[in-house]
């Protein structure tokens, strides 16, 4: 017997979501973008950054899943709504304890929460349907884009005036402000029947070729952003670059990748670019951006690194989403979007690991190049993607909002 088909959100739910997607962008890379700027030597930290930045995408590796199949089974809007209130309480009570020696479980508890909230709205916007999730996906990586491109800047200037509180602050209000969109504009579908699942089954769908490539591809994506946005301004404070001229390197990334996207997803669902040369370019494009600043350790090496990385990341995120959701049964997109995000961010958490195990012992540089490795053999996964047959329409296709510009 088929899987029931859920009803399709209209472009007015999407937006909450998108919003959604911003509050964890501006959240994790608004505070990774600055733990550089810490006191003590940077030499003798890079092992801590490491595991700092790791920290936030370690909470999300661990509880993903668990949160994506409990929204199959009480539903997709509870999860949601629950993740934002405890992403808010999380960032609360950092700014009222106000203690740097609890930032790392500060950041492990926002990471928790959006482990709550990031699959369900992922879920959520998987039910547009096969005509336009790529496009759909694309505008949500698009305000994800633009959560990181304004974390480094203003989460630099609002350490600078008052330290980690005013970010966790600012961080608070936009999750209650998220909360109450979400909690008046997405209704709450019953969750779906489903049919009764055994791990032998989750297994054959967790490592079949609708799953696995993509996962694979956006893990690796995941990891370079990572490393990019936590180890280039630390590049750049080498170089005597200051940290407004870091940060907005940093933005040309999330400017990049933020405008790429809606554009890769229209022409996806549209069969005018393929799955496999999608995910393929945008591997390698990536590995070469993280490569650049170990040849290049200069301002034209950190720009040449963050452009090339946005762009890859812009490739490959609309596409790698749009084909775990065209993969998945309806009734368990939460587990599929959920088990997507355990590669996902084990890459954000294993990218910086990685970098500042490699840069403790030979040098930043050096870290840099051992993540581009990793990412360059990970481009081997696209050749085993399994393409679904195009099924664009102008018209189903005009529905969705295109990229980051708020409805009327």
């Amino acid at each position: 017997m088929a899987e029931p088909t859920p009803p399709t959100p209209s472009s007015r739910v999407l937006w909450p979501l998108f919003a959604a997607g911003f509050v964890t962008a501006f959240g994790s890379h608004g505070v990774a973008a600055n733990l550089g700027a810490g006191p003590g030597d940077l030499e003798d930290r890079l092992l801590t950054l490491g595991v700092l930045l790791a920290l936030y995408d370690g909470a999300e590796v661990l509880l993903k899943p668990v949160f994506g199949a409990l929204a199959d089974r009480v539903g997709l809007r509870p999860v949601l709504l629950g993740g934002l209130a405890a992403f808010a309480i999380a960032s609360t009570v950092f700014v009222l304890v106000d203690d740097p020696a609890l930032l790392g479980m500060a950041r492990f508890a926002q990471g928790a929460a959006a482990s709550a909230f990031s699959p369900s709205a992922g879920a959520l916007i998987a039910r547009v349907g096969p005509r336009r999730s790529g496009r759909a996906f694309g505008t949500y990586g698009a305000w994800k884009s633009l959560g990181y491109t304004a974390g480094p800047l203003l989460g630099g200037a609002l350490v600078a005036l008052g330290g980690y509180p005013w970010l966790f602050g600012v961080l608070a209000a936009l999750a209650v402000l998220v909360l109450a969109w979400a909690a008046v504009t997405v209704p709450g579908p019953a969750p779906l029947p489903r049919k009764r699942q055994t791990l032998a089954d989750l297994a054959r769908r967790l490592t079949d070729r609708e799953f696995l490539p993509p996962t694979i591809a956006l893990a690796s994506s995941a990891a370079a952003l990572s490393c990019a946005v936590g180890f280039l301004p630390v590049v750049g404070l080498r170089a005597g670059l200051s940290p407004i001229v870091t940060g907005a390197v940093i933005s040309v990334l999330a400017v990049s990748t933020a405008v790429v996207q809606p554009i890769v997803g229209r022409l996806r669902d549209r069969g005018r670019l393929g799955d496999r040369t999608a995910l393929t370019a945008g591997t390698l494009v990536t590995a070469a951006g993280l490569a650049a600043p170990a040849v290049l350790p200069d301002l034209a090496g950190l720009l040449a690194a963050a452009l090339l990385v946005g762009l890859g990341t812009g490739l490959i995120t609309p596409v790698g989403f749009a084909l775990l959701a065209a993969g998945s049964p309806p009734a368990r997109l939460g587990q599929t979007m959920g088990s997507a995000e355990l590669g996902r961010e084990a890459g954000e958490a294993g990218g910086p690991l990685l970098v500042g195990a490699v840069a403790a012992l030979a040098g930043l540089g050096t870290g840099f190049l051992a993540v581009a490795a990793a990412v360059t053999v990970t481009a081997g996964s696209a050749a085993a993607v399994r393409t679904p047959a195009s099924t664009a329409s102008p018209s189903e296709d005009s529905d969705t909002p295109l990229g980051p510009t708020p409805p009327a």
